[in-house]
């Protein structure tokens, strides 16, 4: 780089699309290279040489950028930052590409390579691969200097211009985050609805809320801060129709100076902002009272607010992408996006262009198909009641039509409203739509550590109230200051007490095809995106729709459980020293070692009332709770299931669980005993089977063989061979006997639970095994009839001997007939700099093994041979398995939509149908 040139900051949006233009022999190739990552650049000559092998193939050019063009849209479309490396010179072929991405909503940018002619004819000379004559140089500067005045004009959003080789070494690309990406600000919010003038509202609203008023010397608000740091979100809509559309300005613009408010803006500012700028508007709905209170302002005073209002962006992304914030709201493939349509959707929301018999514009239900994680707040659309449609909620309640002010209280997922102090204005159209089903405040989906209702407890699963239909009764407004906090009850999967009249918008517990079946992707927050095959969903809606419970009973399925690494040991398939190793290599040492029961895995899902259940689960009062399997089945008939629900309700009493976890229901992970329970089938006929078939066969041969020696022939080694396979038949009888005894009802059924997975308000996947085992002891304490111990043994995995007193713990466990046992990670979910670890690895005794590979699975030639099973797809099935089945829980604690929740559980279903060694 020359000494003497300035670096030069070339500054491009994060996501956006970049243009590479300049003449042959400019340098754009080596530019590209140098600036950006290999994998960002999309470059015309490559999809050249893809299509027709020879990057020089000039006939190849039109498929050539087909490609280009494909593969440009792809990395868009997925929000990534893409270099195009071509000419580019004429104004025709970047038109294409600037289409390509406003189609994806991103901005197009330019980056110039304005290169002297003899140096671009220079390196041309230089390049044995490919040369182009003078001419052509010539013509392609030509093209590029009669249209770099347009550039802007062209829909551009930055033109830089770099016209020296070492102007070109000297710059520095500088990625700047879009205006619209607050993914890094985490609230506390609390989001306000449409302000519309009314100041005074406005002020108590605030001071409900908290926050402490600063005034001017005049006594009008300038400034409100809250002494917890929490930050106000007004959703847009502050002027017009109510009485003090300026003192509203006044307050917001002195918050937002302040840092103590985010604003974005609505389309009453938009048409203030056109009104302001000299435009032709129309005076109606309240702007011309507003210019009118303007007009006694300073000036001061309007330039300040011309200028305040210009700098506001469309849309805010905020709390790492789980919030979204726009005045009528942003469907999820606009978020975090820069077009005019963005903006255009996220001021006036999706209408059609028509008007309404009201005389007002139809807008389009997109809250119906919204599929987002992200919670979306917005106003625009007044209604009676703030409602949650799938993950969305709308704010604006009217107050300058008399209604209410309305305020979430983000991420406690709490409404706050102040009733409007008289009627300002006349609703064209009466508030909410007739056919609109509004779901009460306090209700609804957020994003926190441990989200609650209103009222401190668990998130509802959606109940749908009558008003907003034409034969209900209006709610009565609130009370000043009053904090919504009703306690809905739910509906359950086939939409139990809906209103006689459906909603247009979707209803919460309303279930379809399309959210579950075709190849999809499932975004999880412990390990990404977890991509589900179109031919394994088919295969879990068979499962799921003919044998499995009500989804709503379902809030998440048992993951399946990685196998520790094949043993090298002498004799052994599974043996804890891998199982130690593999976690000191992920940098973990604190590990806890459980047995490992034989018996069938089991979720008990169990309410603290018929109450509690009808309110949590949607369930009428004969069914409070469920107990089911790693496929969703039932493991009991309905009395059955009540009975075992009872005793563990009751242990839950005796052992105070429900006061201590401020809880009315819980979710247990188990293990139900005996196995025969729910595999007699198998002991009947597979293994019994077996044994007897081995004892007949074998001792005949053996009997045989007897006699044969008898007569002196030489048949020792087949004898030998006869004898061992008798005695590993024997072992095969013995192995699965030991996890069968007779039961009649629920007499001699035991429940081994080792993990609370989640209760009002909380997913425990953090909490550590020790606490989760704590539980686990107080229920058995309660009733140790119904519930059996599981032993346990903590480990530090870098202490030798203690790694080799786990080691003898496991051979005496497994030696006495137990299983095995599982090695887990004591923190709970732990991550290493991979991802997410496993969250326990199952290390099976080698009398078990006997029982998944066969009686003779021991010889050495056998053992030999499985130790080249492949485990690689088993343990990223189980990853894969166990972040769904959080997320499931995730969804299910902080109240979102039924859909949502079966969403993911039925990935783990689905999942279950991949091709995966069974015996693993």
């Amino acid at each position: 780089m020359s000494e003497s040139i300035t670096p030069i900051e070339v500054r491009i949006p994060e996501v956006s699309l970049v243009l590479l233009i300049g003449a042959s022999g400019s340098g754009k190739s080596t530019f590209g290279r140098e600036k950006f990552a290999p994998f960002e650049v999309v470059s015309s000559d490559f999809c050249r040489g893809l299509v027709a092998g020879d990057e020089n193939d000039q006939s190849a050019s039109k498929d050539a950028f087909d490609v280009l063009e494909y593969i440009v849209g792809k990395r868009l479309a997925a929000g990534r930052l893409t270099v195009v490396d071509a000419t580019n010179v004429q104004p025709g072929s970047r038109a294409s590409l600037i289409n390509l991405a406003r189609a994806h909503d991103v901005l197009p940018v330019a980056i110039v390579l304005d290169m002297p002619e003899q140096v671009c004819r220079e390196r041309n000379r230089l390049r044995p691969d490919r040369q182009n004559s003078d001419a052509v140089i010539t013509r392609q500067r030509d093209a590029l200097r009669r249209s770099r005045k347009s550039m802007g004009r062209e829909g551009l959003r930055g033109v830089h211009v770099l016209s020296s080789p070492e102007e070109a070494d000297a710059a520095v690309i500088v990625r700047e985050k879009l205006r619209t990406d607050l993914t890094d600000q985490h609230g506390p919010f609390d989001a306000i609805g449409d302000v519309h003038g009314c100041l005074s509202e406005l002020e108590t609203l605030l001071t409900t809320l908290g926050y402490t008023l600063t005034r001017d010397d005049a006594g009008r608000p300038i400034d409100a801060e809250h002494p917890q740091g929490r930050r106000v979100i007004l959703l847009g809509d502050l002027v017009d129709r109510g009485p003090d559309s300026v003192g509203v300005l006044r307050l917001a613009m002195g918050m937002h100076a302040a840092g103590h408010a985010l604003v974005v803006p609505g389309n009453h500012e938009q048409a203030l902002i056109n009104a302001l700028g000299g435009k032709k508007v129309n005076l109606s709905h309240g702007l011309g009272d507003t210019l009118a209170q303007l007009a006694a302002e300073p000036k001061e005073f309007t330039d300040a607010l011309r200028a305040w209002l210009y700098s506001l962006v469309s849309h805010l992304v905020l709390d790492d992408g789980n919030l979204v914030v726009a005045h009528a709201g942003l469907k999820e493939a606009y978020h975090g996006r820069s077009s005019g349509r963005v903006r255009s959707f996220a001021l006036y929301g999706d209408t059609t262009g028509e008007v309404d018999e009201y005389g007002l514009p139809i807008r389009l239900p997109w809250q119906r198909d919204y599929r987002g994680s992200a919670v979306v707040l917005y106003g625009h659309t007044p209604m009676l009641t703030p409602r949650w449609v799938n993950n969305t909620l709308c704010l604006d309640t009217g107050c300058a039509f008399g209604n209410a002010l309305s305020a979430l209280r983000y991420p406690e997922r709490e409404i706050v409203q102040v009733p409007a102090e008289r009627t300002y204005a006349e609703s064209r159209r009466p508030l909410g739509d007739p056919e609109d089903v509004p779901v009460p405040a306090g209700q609804g989906p957020a994003t926190g550590s441990e989200p609650t209702r209103a009222d401190g407890t668990a998130p509802a699963r959606a109940e749908h109230t009558a008003a907003g239909h034409p034969d209900a009764t209006a709610p009565a407004r609130p009370e000043a200051g009053t904090t919504d906090r009703s306690a809905p009850g739910n509906t359950s999967l086939l939409g139990r007490a809906r209103a006689a009249r459906p909603p247009r918008e979707r209803a919460a517990d309303e279930l379809r095809l399309d959210d579950v079946l075709g190849r999809r992707s499932i975004e999880t927050g412990l390990h990404g995106r977890v991509a589900i095959r179109s031919e394994n969903a088919a295969g879990a809606l068979e499962v799921m729709s003919r044998f499995a419970l009500s989804p709503n009973l379902l809030p998440t399925l048992p993951a399946t459980m990685a196998p520790v690494e094949t043993s090298r040991e002498e004799g052994y398939l599974e043996y804890p020293t891998e199982a130690f190793a593999g976690y000191r290599a992920a940098g973990i040492t604190d590990l806890i070692a459980e047995e490992k029961h034989m018996g069938s895995r089991a979720h008990v899902l169990v309410c603290r009332d018929a109450d509690a259940a009808a309110r949590v689960l949607g369930t009428s009062a004969d069914t409070t709770g469920a107990v089911f399997t790693r496929t969703g089945r039932a493991f009991f008939d309905s009395a059955t299931t009540e009975e075992l629900l009872g005793r563990v309700r009751a242990a839950a009493d005796t052992a105070g669980l429900w006061d201590t976890l401020d809880t009315d229901w819980l979710l247990l992970d188990g293990e139900l005993l005996p196995w025969s329970l729910k595999a007699e089938d198998l002991l009947r006929g597979t293994y019994a089977a077996t044994a007897a078939a081995g004892r007949a066969s074998l001792g005949a041969a053996g009997a045989d063989l007897a006699r044969a020696l008898a007569r002196g022939v030489e048949v020792e080694p087949e004898a030998e061979r006869t004898a061992s396979r008798l005695g590993h038949i024997e072992d095969f009888a013995a192995a699965y006997r030991r996890y069968v005894w007779p039961v009649e009802g629920l007499d001699g059924v035991e429940f081994a639970p080792f993990q609370l997975l989640a209760s009002r308000g909380a997913v425990h996947h953090e909490r550590d095994h020790g606490w989760h085992l704590d539980i686990a002891d107080a229920l058995i304490a309660a009733d140790p009839a119904t519930f059996r111990t599981t032993r346990r043994l903590r480990i530090n995995a870098a202490d030798p001997d203690e790694v080799s007193a786990a080691t003898t713990w496991w051979l005496e466990l497994t030696a006495a007939g137990g299983e095995g046992m599982v090695v887990k990670p004591f923190a709970g979910t732990s991550f290493d700099k991979h991802g997410l670890v496993q969250p326990g690895l199952k290390v099976r005794g080698r009398e078990y093994l006997r029982l998944i590979y066969g009686p003779d699975y021991t010889d050495p030639g056998q053992l030999s041979r499985l130790r080249d099973r492949h485990l690689g797809h088993k343990r990223s099935l189980a990853l894969r398995e166990h972040a769904l089945g959080i997320e499931a829980l995730t969804r299910f604690v902080q109240g979102e939509p039924l859909w949502r929740v079966h969403e993911a559980v039925f990935g783990i279903l689905a999942l279950e149908s991949e091709p995966v060694d069974p015996r693993l």
